[in-house]
């Protein structure tokens, strides 16, 4: 089986499907795994740049179900603060972040996965026996079934360039799911800043939408914020220029964070979050083999949405195989 993006759909998806006994090779066309589990180093400093915590929101999940998840994590999740929800057992709640910082979440589940990085899937179509995927195009791997996990422009331009066929109201649902974009701003502090434990808020106006202090949440050694600017903001400034940007939204939070900054960095999040997910929390394509779209751009949304989707992706490509025609073949094994 193949599954193409490493984020936390993805390798959800791919842990589900291994410990049901599947043979699962995982891209992804980064450097790394996680997605927007994602974790970047500027000298001492160290930076949550994407996903902040580990919560239950946007899991359709139970609490005891979300927790049995999180235990999956091990060391890799400790608790950041209370969000006074009641949990199994009687105890408080907790946003959890990741541990030493939110991308070793995402290097837990891939540890034991057959992951394949910096591989990009330009293509993907069916022969008489399986899926075909292209990198560079060149036919690349074969599977049985695909779970197709990236953004959903991205999973629909893969299927265009494969000439996969889609019944025109499923790409007219698909391509009303947009996106929120999303400028963030990495901040090396010369002296701790002035957010209030546990070291993070949501400014109730202005062009910030979320700001951390990733010394008080306990991931850098030196004073360090992440800046996440708003959906508005981000869309209106998304091409000019990087550095002007980033000293806009830096003088934005200079009341929390002052005017004292040793350097910066700025990223750009393109798919930050899904402004019209679709409501299932993922979706099986009716193709010859096992084909199902899943991400944040399904169901709930949010990092718990994205996992869930993970999580019933596998599902559906599991009953699908259980279910499947005789006559349709065993498929490919994934190979190179």
């Amino acid at each position: 089986m193949l599954i193409v993006g490493a984020g936390i759909a993805g390798l959800m998806a791919a842990t589900d499907l291994r410990q049901a006994g599947c043979s699962v090779r995982v891209v992804d066309k980064g450097r790394g795994v996680g997605g927007r589990l994602a974790t970047r180093r500027l000298g001492e400093a160290t930076f949550d740049h994407g996903a902040q915590c580990l919560d239950l929101e946007g899991s359709p999940a139970s609490e005891a179900r979300w927790l049995e998840w999180l235990e999956r994590l091990g060391p890799t999740r400790v608790p950041w603060w209370p969000s006074g929800a009641a949990a199994a057992g009687g105890t408080d709640a907790c946003r959890w972040r990741g541990a030493p910082s939110m991308s070793a979440v995402a290097k837990h589940l891939a540890r034991d996965l057959e992951v394949h990085r910096e591989t990009l899937i330009d293509a993907l179509r069916t022969d008489d026996s399986g899926w075909i995927a292209s990198v560079g195009g060149v036919d690349s791997f074969a599977a049985d079934a695909v779970v197709l996990t990236p953004p959903v422009p991205q999973a629909l331009a893969v299927l265009e360039a494969g000439r996969v066929p889609l019944p025109t109201r499923l790409r007219e649902r698909l391509t009303s799911i947009d996106y929120d974009r999303c400028l963030t701003v990495m901040a090396v502090l010369e002296h701790p800043s002035r957010v209030p434990p546990p070291g993070s808020l949501a400014p109730a106006s202005g062009p910030l939408a979320w700001i951390s202090d990733n010394l008080a949440k306990g991931i850098s050694a030196v004073p360090s914020v992440t800046l996440q600017a708003t959906a508005r903001f981000s869309l209106d400034h998304w091409d000019e220029d990087r550095t002007e940007v980033g000293r806009q939204l830096i003088e934005a939070a200079s009341d929390w964070i002052g005017h004292d900054i040793r350097e910066f960095q700025v990223h750009g999040w393109r798919y930050s979050r899904p402004r019209t997910p679709d409501p299932e929390p993922c979706l099986p394509l009716d193709t010859p083999f096992p084909l199902v779209l899943a991400g944040d751009a399904f169901g709930a949304g949010g990092l718990g949405g994205a996992a869930w989707s993970g999580c019933s992706a596998a599902r559906g490509v599991l009953d699908r195989l259980a279910n499947r025609r005789p006559d349709a073949g065993s498929g490919p094994k994934v190979q190179p």
